[in-house]
């Protein structure tokens, strides 16, 4: 049959016109073909079987990850039509009597969409009853889900194919935002339409800018803010690893006057639904998530995507940026990178079977060199994915919009590429870096590559060199990773013709990211701490104490005093965002230290830095609240870090990060227990006279018959009674 698609798209949808390969899909599917889409986020994968389901006879079973993403759907078709039950779907949010409800209006031939997470389709009574109906086609959405290799697996994906061969044979459309050759690969074999025609559009998104940034734990939240608040009304979703982060996040935004809401899987689907829903209808601008929203949410303005944590896998990155900017208009992508997320991200892979911690690790190598690499964060991603982008500089990337100079590094690319046809092309880039390195590796050994004749040719060139010279040799096309065996580097012919005639290669540095950032900016990015301040403030602090008899420690930290010298707080709830500073300490001691940094800025005429008006939220973690209720119950310490499951040394961390801060607690229950009442006495005095609470100088002068534990329990009991 011969449709007017354009005017059916008008009729039902309202577009005047098709997107890329909109209607060459749909025509494939009209004629009862098998299909393989890839499109970018915003693309409008969604019509591609939305319009041929309302076509066809039948309904059509459209297979999708979330609960979430499915009444979106839902709610926009059943929005275009006059009559109810057009589109449904199937899932455990559903009582018996709307289940009851689904099957009948499919059975009618009402319902032309019914929209089952894999779950659901994979239920004997749903087989049953799928059986029983005229099936016109299957979707399945998210395809990337399917396999092994893409960021959100899920067994139950794998069982698909099967349980259509139960259901009966229909044409089959497989739907992608982010899929590289080895997961297309996968997926198409999975789904067993390994012949089915692939539908590809460019991955380029122009209107995207990207950006990575150092990532500071000490002073993230406040750039975050301060960004939010730059970009004030507009719509954004911040992603977080974990729902503790998100919640955190939340808090401190709303906190702010942001209007903003977490969203994570721990929350029931009630709060989810109306938190995605009062995104769509703009009551709240911002959504701090983990990768459980956003699949499929049909939200064209959102204007920027930020990442508190580097993503697992390049692929969930690219998804999750390509909810930005869905309209044509600006869309800001900025990603926080420490080396050490990358390290936390891989010990939660422990544990996991060998081949997927493997496959885990390769991904996560690349989402670090899109972090690292100087080149255009554009044509990396392109790059990645399988796309050529010829252009030089994109002008929309923090690499191209600051370009670094240029080196040259043809000997070391001839070096590469000689090392990756020295060891058969059987290895991956660490392996080969070590190669040219020199580096006698237990591996390198085994293999007995230490013996060939290229064995560390590099050795003498700068170690920097490597990463970029591989990453960068792949972008060129002289090197390529092996799409079946992940990540093993390959030579290709123009890899083969540069050994022979080198021309000139030219490369850029990667940017050094610190391996301890806090390290060197304990103070806060860009921040600078006032000398002369901190004399005053020591100054003060020294007066404070003798006028109340006590260590100068007890008032305030070393730390503190520093923190303060650079953010200048000049209100007690600004001084609680110091390091080491709590409500009690704030109201104990806080008022002159505000005044004398207020009286300082007013004289010197200091302009203090904008991020101090970003509020926190007290982060009293559940651990920290258990044991201050533990304790005011007066039950034993070395019971409470029992139910804990901490050691005891653990506990009394988190005993003494509660005192410093300000907060009161009394354990004489347990000293009056464990030690003897003149020991207490001693320590206790000791540190009445002590200039300072380091536990080291105390074992140092203290008797010998005092244990580091006994000294640091009566010094738990002196900061609480002396300094809160």
């Amino acid at each position: 049959m011969d449709y007017d698609l354009l005017r059916i798209l008008k009729n039902y949808f309202g577009f005047d016109k098709f997107k890329g390969d909109q209607e060459a899909i749909i025509r494939n599917l009209l004629a009862g073909n098998d299909s393989f889409v890839l499109m970018p986020t915003g693309g409008g994968k969604s019509l591609c079987y939305q319009l041929p389901s309302l076509l066809m006879d039948g309904t059509a079973i459209v297979i999708s990850p979330l609960i979430a993403l499915m009444k979106n759907q839902v709610d926009v078709i059943n929005g275009m039509s006059e009559e109810n039950g057009v589109a449904h779907y199937l899932n455990s949010s559903l009582n018996r009597p709307a289940i009851t409800q689904v099957m009948n209006d499919v059975r009618n031939g009402i319902t032309k969409l019914l929209y089952v997470a894999p779950e659901s389709l994979n239920k004997e009574e749903n087989v049953e009853f799928f059986k029983s109906v005229k099936i016109s086609f299957y979707a399945v959405d998210e395809a990337h889900c399917i396999s092994e290799w893409g960021h959100d697996f899920r067994p139950e994906y794998r069982n698909i194919r099967p349980t259509i061969n139960k259901i009966g044979n229909a044409p089959v459309i497989a739907l992608t935002a982010t899929a590289t050759d080895k997961v297309r690969t996968d997926i198409k074999r999975s789904l067993g339409i390994a012949d089915a025609p692939e539908f590809k559009s460019s991955f380029n998104r122009p209107n995207l800018y990207y950006e990575v940034r150092q990532k500071y734990p000490s002073t993230i939240d406040r750039e975050i803010i301060k960004f939010i608040k730059q970009n004030e009304g507009k719509s954004g979703i911040v992603y977080c690893l974990s729902r503790k982060k998100v919640e955190e996040l939340a808090a401190i935004m709303v906190a702010n006057d942001i209007k903003a809401a977490p969203y994570h899987a721990g929350l029931d689907s009630v709060t989810r639904s109306q938190t995605q829903d009062d995104f769509l209808m703009e009551k709240i601008d911002v959504i701090v998530a983990t990768i459980a929203f956003g699949m499929g949410i049909d939200k064209p303005d959102v204007r920027f995507v930020i990442h508190y944590d580097i993503p697992k896998s390049l692929e969930g990155y690219y998804q999750e940026t390509g909810r930005a900017g869905r309209d044509g208009g600006e869309g800001q992508c900025i990603v926080f990178y420490a080396r050490k997320d990358l390290e936390k991200l891989s010990k939660f892979m422990e544990g996991k079977p060998v081949a997927e911690q493997d496959i885990g690790r390769q991904l996560l190598q690349e989402t670090a060199a899109y972090a690292e690499s100087s080149v255009c964060r554009r044509k990396l991603l392109l790059n990645y994915f399988g796309e050529e982008y010829t252009e030089e500089n994109c002008h929309n990337c923090d690499n191209c919009l600051h370009p670094k100079e240029k080196r040259d590094a043809t000997e070391a690319l001839v070096i590469v590429l000689k090392a990756v046809v020295a060891t058969k092309e059987g290895f991956r880039q660490d392996y080969i870096i070590d190669f040219v390195k020199g580096r006698g590796t237990d591996d390198i050994v085994s293999h007995k590559h230490d013996q060939l004749d290229c064995f560390g040719l590099g050795e003498d060139l700068d170690v920097k060199l490597w990463n970029p010279v591989i990453r960068q040799a792949i972008i060129a096309g002289y090197l390529k990773k092996d799409v079946e065996n992940y990540g093993l580097l390959k030579i290709t012919a123009a890899g083969r013709r540069f050994i022979e005639n080198p021309s000139t290669f030219y490369i850029v540095e990667d940017t050094e990211f610190n391996d301890d950032p806090d390290e060197e900016n304990i103070d806060g990015a860009g921040a600078v701490l006032d000398p002369m301040l901190f004399v005053m403030l020591k100054d003060l602090r020294r007066d404070m104490a003798a006028k109340l008899n006590l260590p100068a420690y007890v008032i305030f930290q070393e730390e503190s005093l520093r923190q303060m010298a650079t953010m200048y707080p000049v209100t007690l709830e600004e001084l609680q965002n110091i390091q080491g500073v709590g409500v009690g300490k704030a109201k104990r001691y806080g008022k002159e230290f505000c005044e004398l940094i207020r009286r300082h800025c007013e004289d010197n005429e200091i302009e203090r830095p904008e991020e101090l008006r970003v509020r926190t939220v007290a982060k009293k973690s559940i651990l920290k609240v258990k044991i201050i209720q533990s304790i005011d119950r007066q039950i034993p310490l070395d019971d409470i870090a029992q139910s804990m499951n901490v050691g005891f040394d653990e506990l009394l961390d988190e005993i003494e990060a509660i005192v410093y801060s300000g907060t009161k607690l009394n354990i004489d229950y347990y000293l009056e227990e464990e030690m003897d009442d003149d020991h207490v006495d001693d320590i206790y005095d000791y540190f009445r006279e002590s200039e300072t609470d380091d536990i080291d100088t105390a074992l140092d002068e203290l008797d010998s018959d005092y244990t580091e534990e006994e000294i640091r329990l009566v010094r738990i009991k002196f900061l609480s009674e002396m300094a809160n």
